[in-house]
């Protein structure tokens, strides 16, 4: 029989190739195979523990198989919220559990919303900038007026100027839509004090009889008012014909609809042509759209009024922007969107929709509401969709600031990475961190790595595509860390790769690199094809990710059974390979029996240390082994290496390796070792050279 060392480093040197060989033997394809075909069919939890080829499968992948049995135990692992820290899972001291849980989309993992809390806090944050921008803006129109209005030397020279046209508009109420260019610049070239001007003549010459027809107007509401209280008092009445007062009743409210409306109109034009008389008397310009030899376009009381007529045109900017009327809409927008339940609660909720439109830009008073409901029914993982063909990037923003799908029902947020990913790759990241402190800089490191942590948590959700989080190196650097990398020694340039490379095939770029651990990053994002974020399809209660690792690890736990069977030091070592990169301290060696036996006969210690108290135990783990360079997989080989000799040197009789060169440099003539002995050899070896 081939000895624990020179078996162990062959698979371990070759490990692609000694999973690709378990993964095409027929049993283990044709369960594969299964749990593919039919994982996609389940809906509940239920349906998933009554399959029990599925339910074995899956609890065989993440070193559950002997907890099978334990159904009603597993059902709450499976419905536990892995966002709450009191959940039953993350009661548990076993990570197994947790990892089980978050391969799995059942109750309480991802729920639809209309908002994520990272969306909601994203949009109150583009509330805020676009109130601030708006006021910007405004402040550098006004400026922009004062510069240039000094140089204006005809009517022309402000129309042809889209800036200066603009602000003198919304300072004047002129409604560009309404009234032609032509007709402005005519304004522009009157005198409203004199009678023959064309604001004089076409305008203010129709106050006289507009004030006589409002008046009547006015009148005429006054009257069908006294009319519809006088006829609605008779219904009281007895004797009342009640069928004719009800008739007249809605005559005379028709009526009053059509003389309100008439006032509504009226009191338009006259303010409209007030506007007018305001423009012309506000400029100094001759009938010929020039200006008299050394006088400016406007005076200075003038341009002071121009600009205190524009402020008050934007007095809803102001106002919205204003520290208490923001806080009071941010307040009222999360009090209400969390109750949000489909599209048209959404158009029908006005602090939400108004809200939300105003953070991006748009004006609710100017968009159809069937236009934003297209818009947030729309794909944005199909450049055809709906949203992308309006050409406004405002439209995207807005969309992906929801979670609606093509019915207007709600759905999961449109994140580069799932909630429950991101908390584990923040938990990885703390533990790698803090595993290579000292013992007296663990608490500051601690809280250092907590505050990168809430830092990439906050800043992923705001990723919309690979290139985006590849410009960010140091979101890069984080999760780089914790998968145990060294960021140093990482390029932009072949994370590209990694990321272009398509995960489904085993013969892609990232398939094929040896560590595998960078294909476990690519995957743990939601990025399509092209590289943007995607709600990647599920497969029942699984992402593709989640099903990929199921069956990643459902092949590594099958590769060290087998190699168990035939000789239980591999598996043993092939396990601690697979959670060296977990381990913290020294208890979490001690802790499980299968590492702690590693550490022992690593070391040439005696089982009966065991017995030992827990903290003595610690005591010798960090004596013969830095916890710290277990992230390293090099220096893990380096020790597993070392493990497996002395695996068969214990157990050279069982494993049949009396021969084997190898022990006879540890055991002379083959005579057995007493436990002394190993553990003096286990002293010299572990002494500096």
């Amino acid at each position: 029989m081939v000895s624990t060392y020179f078996s162990y480093n062959y698979i371990s040197h070759h490990l692609k190739q000694s999973l690709t060989r378990v993964e095409q033997q027929a049993d283990i394809a044709k369960e594969a195979a299964y749990y593919k075909a039919n994982i996609g069919k389940v809906k509940t939890v239920d349906d998933f523990m009554k399959d029990y080829r599925l339910y074995h499968y899956a609890m065989k992948a993440y070193g559950l198989e002997d907890m099978a049995y334990a159904k009603a135990f597993m059902k709450k692992v499976l419905e536990s919220d892995l966002s709450d820290g009191t959940s039953f899972v993350n009661k548990l001291v076993d990570k197994r559990y947790r990892e089980f849980a978050a391969a799995f989309s059942f109750n309480g993992t991802e729920k639809p919303v209309a908002q994520s809390e990272d969306q909601t806090d994203e949009m109150i944050g583009l509330y805020t900038a676009t109130m601030k921008k708006q006021v910007d803006a405004l402040t550098d129109a006004s400026n922009y007026y004062s510069s240039k209005i000094g140089s204006i030397t005809s009517a022309d020279d402000i129309l042809n100027d889209d800036r200066l046209r603009n602000y003198v508009y919304s300072a004047f109420g002129i409604d560009e839509s309404k009234w032609t260019r032509d007709t402005i610049s005519q304004v522009l070239r009157s005198d409203p004090s004199d009678p023959n001007s064309y604001v004089s003549t076409t305008f203010t010459s129709q106050l006289s009889g507009l004030n006589a027809q409002l008046t009547q107007a006015k009148s005429d509401v006054t009257a069908t008012n006294t009319k519809i209280a006088d006829y609605t008092a008779q219904l009281s009445q007895p004797g009342a014909d009640v069928n004719q007062l009800n008739v007249q009743i809605l005559v005379e409210k028709y009526h009053l609809e059509t003389y309100t409306k008439s006032v509504s109109s009226l009191t338009d034009q006259i303010a409209g042509i007030g506007n007018l008389v305001d423009l012309a008397g506000a400029f100094e310009f001759l009938p010929d759209g020039s200006l008299p030899p050394g006088q400016s376009a406007q005076t200075a009381a003038n341009i002071t009024l121009t600009k205190q007529w524009f402020d008050d045109s934007k007095s809803e900017v102001y106002a919205a922007a204003s520290p208490l009327s923001e806080a009071l809409a941010i307040t009222q927008f999360r009090t209400a969107v969390v109750k949000v339940n489909s599209l048209q609660a959404f158009v029908s909720t006005p602090t939400v929709y108004n809200f939300a439109l105003g953070s991006v830009g748009l004006d609710p008073a100017k968009v159809s509401k069937d236009t934003i409901k297209a818009v947030l029914e729309s794909d944005l993982t199909d450049p055809k969709s709906f949203v992308y063909k309006l050409k406004d990037n405002r439209y995207v923003e807005l969309a992906r600031a929801f979670n609606f799908d093509a019915k207007g029902n709600l759905t999961t947020p449109l994140v580069a990475q799932d909630p429950a990913k991101v908390l584990d790759i923040a938990k990885d990241y703390v533990i790698a961190v803090v595993r290579g402190a000292s013992t007296s800089e663990q608490k500051a490191v601690r809280e250092q790595a907590q505050k990168d942590a809430t830092a990439y948590q906050e800043a992923i959700g705001g990723v919309d595509s690979v290139s985006e989080l590849l410009a960010n190196r140091n979101l890069i650097n984080f999760v780089l860390i914790a998968k145990g990398l060294d960021p140093k020694k990482v390029s932009t340039e072949y994370l590209k790769k990694i990321f272009a490379s398509d995960l489904n095939n085993p013969k892609s770029f990232a398939n094929t690199e040896t560590d595998p651990r960078f294909a476990e990053i690519a995957s743990s994002f939601n990025f399509d094809s092209k590289g943007n974020v995607a709600r990647l399809p599920m497969m029942g209660p699984q992402k593709q990710t989640q099903l990929r690792e199921t069956q990643a690890n459902y092949l590594q736990q099958s590769l060290e059974q087998q190699q168990g069977d035939a000789n239980p030091g591999i598996r043993l070592a092939l396990y601690f390979q697979r959670k060296a990169g977990e381990i913290t301290s020294a208890y979490d060696i001690l802790a499980d029996k299968a590492l702690s036996e590693v550490f022992r006969t690593t070391f040439n210690l005696p089982d009966s240390m065991a017995a030992m108290p827990i903290d003595q135990q610690a005591k010798f783990v960090d004596k013969f082994m830095k916890i710290k360079d277990l992230s390293d997989p090099a220096k893990v080989e380096k020790l597993l290496g070392r493990f497996s000799a002395m695996y068969d040197i214990r157990n050279s009789d069982s494993v049949g390796q009396a021969q084997s060169p190898l022990l006879n440099l540890f055991q002379g003539s083959g005579s057995g070792l007493s436990d002394s002995t190993y553990l003096a050899i286990a002293k010299l070896r572990s002494s500096p050279r």
